[in-house]
This record gives structure tokens, C-alpha cells and sequence, in this order.
């Protein structure tokens, strides 16, 4: 019986002493400062640039962790490694070339310091980037990769030691990721037939600062550039708000004015419950041999007090 005794005290101390270790090492783990470079999910950092602006800044930041504040600056050396793009590419894409992300080009960028500090105390440092939009694919995303290479103290995250910063473009008309669905009213005339009602949605990208990017008609639309060339169309917005109906590249368009109801202007719509951005359009094209003609409206519920821009 003292023995059983014995042998359970003895249990009760080892385990005791493990609980007492373990939750040391908990503790040392959760007041030690480690650095990460600041990023979303697979280390991509998504980031707009307003193509209204010649040029614009964002941000490769590093974050501190750790329970207790730092008591030294935090010396942090990157440099650009455009092989994470490559490796990025091939992990998300396999074999599908025509759907990797480039490298920014160099004459769209520039990044004055490879070197970051955080100072003591502190949890954040950061250093700017300058992009430069204009001549951009609202088709793909551009990256430039950095990648932590030393620093002077403390320990870096091993899985966030790298960042892939991803360049979009946007406009005040439309975002360059595929996702500004214009609701669309349509009336469509083939030849000598009667008008065709064509409810719908429209994809709209950004050009440039004034220009923004739809297929025509009621045509196929695909993010592929053989299918863009093919049946996309330009508007570019004027100043006052009139529009010019132009072909992207290949198709034959032509603009109709003088309709009353479809003047192909854009205005801001305000009903006292929603907000829309609005487009009445008019126009001819010719396509695969057939002369179509559409008037349309396109509309886009937004929240004047939370948009990027002022109307």
C-alpha cells in the first residue's frame, strides 16, 4: 500500500515539473519578439493604384510581435527576388502560362531603400514604393517580390520572411480585378427586326484615367485577349460627362447621338435611396458580319461616403 502510495506522489511531481517546464516554454514563446513582413494569404499583398494619378505610393511594411516591447531598433536589410514570382506562378498555376502574373516592368516603379527599420519600441517600419499605373493590363496583376536577406536582432517568421506586392489598377469607374459588374437594361436591333430586350450584367475595367473598358452588344465576354480584341469597346468619359463610344481594337463601332433617352453620357443618380453610377449609351457594330445595334443602360450602386472619389 506505501508503496502504491509512493509511486503516485513520485507521478504527481514528474507531472507537475513537466506542467511547470512546458508552461515555461509557453511563456518565453509568447514574450518573444519576432518580425513578419506584413501580407495576406500565400504572402501576396494586394494593393490599387488610382490610374487618375501619374504616380502613387504604397507600402512593404514589417510588423514586431511579442508580448514586451523592443529596446533596440530593428535593422531590417530586403532585396527584390523576382524568382518568388516564378515560384508563386507554378504553385498556383502548374503549366498554365497564360494565366501567370509578371513582374511589374522597372520603368513602372521605383523603390528608393532596400532598408527597413523598426525603431525600439515600436511595432511597425516601412518603406514606400512608387508605381506608376498608366499603361497597365486591367487583365493581370503585377508583382514585385522582396525578401528579408539579414537583420541585426531579433528573430524573423521564417514563413513571412517574404512579400509579393500585387499592383491593380483603378479608376473611378472601375476596378482592375474583374469584379465591377455594371447591372445592364438593353435594347438590341438586328438588321431590320425589331428591338430585343437584354437584361444583364457587364464587366467594366479601367483603361486609363478617362477610359474604361466593355464588350459590345450582348457579345461573349472572356478575360482572354483573343475575345477582347475581337468585341470589346472603349468609353472614354469626357470632362462634362459626354462619352465616345471607341473600338478597343478590332471591332467596327461607331457612336449614335441625338437619342434623347440614350444620349451616351454618364452621370451620378441619386433616387434619396441609393446612389448609382450611371452610363446611357447608343451605338452601332458590326460583328462576325452582322450589323447590330445597341442602346443600353448601365448602372452601378456605390456609397458616395465610402468611394474613393468625389462626384
Amino acid at each position: 500500500m506505501r508503496n502504491n502510495i509512493n509511486r503516485y506522489l513520485f507521478a504527481c511531481i514528474l507531472s507537475c515539473l513537466f506542467a511547470c517546464e512546458r508552461d515555461a516554454v509557453f511563456e518565453k514563446e509568447q514574450y518573444k519578439n519576432v518580425f513578419a513582413l506584413v501580407s495576406e494569404g500565400d504572402n501576396v499583398l494586394p494593393k490599387l493604384h488610382d490610374m487618375e494619378k501619374n504616380e502613387s505610393t504604397g507600402y512593404i511594411s514589417a510588423s514586431m510581435g511579442g508580448t514586451n516591447p523592443t529596446t533596440r531598433d530593428v535593422r531590417i536589410q530586403l532585396k527584390e527576388d523576382p524568382s518568388l514570382i516564378e515560384e508563386y506562378n507554378v504553385a498556383m498555376f502548374d503549366v498554365d502560362a497564360s494565366s501567370y502574373h509578371p513582374h511589374l516592368p522597372s520603368d513602372k516603379y521605383d523603390v528608393e531603400t532596400l532598408s527597413l527599420v523598426i525603431p525600439a519600441g515600436e511595432i511597425t517600419g516601412s518603406i514606400p514604393i512608387r508605381i506608376r499605373p498608366h499603361g497597365l493590363s486591367p487583365d493581370s496583376s503585377y508583382f514585385i517580390a522582396f525578401k528579408v536577406v539579414s537583420f541585426d536582432t531579433y528573430e524573423v517568421n521564417p514563413e513571412k520572411n517574404y512579400v509579393l506586392y500585387r499592383i491593380r489598377t483603378q479608376n473611378r469607374w472601375a476596378v482592375g480585378d474583374g469584379s465591377t459588374n455594371y447591372t445592364m437594361r438593353g435594347r438590341l436591333q438586328t438588321d431590320s427586326s425589331s428591338e430585343i430586350q437584354l437584361p444583364g450584367t457587364k464587366i467594366m475595367a479601367p483603361i486609363s484615367a478617362n477610359q474604361v473598358r466593355i464588350i459590345a452588344g450582348n457579345e461573349l465576354y472572356e478575360s482572354k485577349i483573343v475575345t477582347l480584341r475581337k468585341g470589346a469597346i472603349i468609353l472614354e468619359i469626357n470632362p462634362d460627362y459626354t462619352v465616345k463610344i471607341k473600338p478597343y481594337a478590332n471591332l467596327d463601332v461607331s457612336q449614335i447621338d441625338g437619342d434623347s433617352d440614350f444620349p451616351n453620357i454618364f452621370f451620378v443618380e441619386d433616387d434619396g435611396f441609393k446612389t448609382c453610377k450611371t452610363f446611357l449609351l447608343h451605338y452601332r457594330y458590326n460583328f462576325d458580319g452582322t450589323e447590330k445595334i445597341m442602346k443600353e443602360e448601365l448602372r452601378l450602386e456605390f456609397n458616395k461616403n465610402t468611394d474613393d472619389y468625389e462626384w
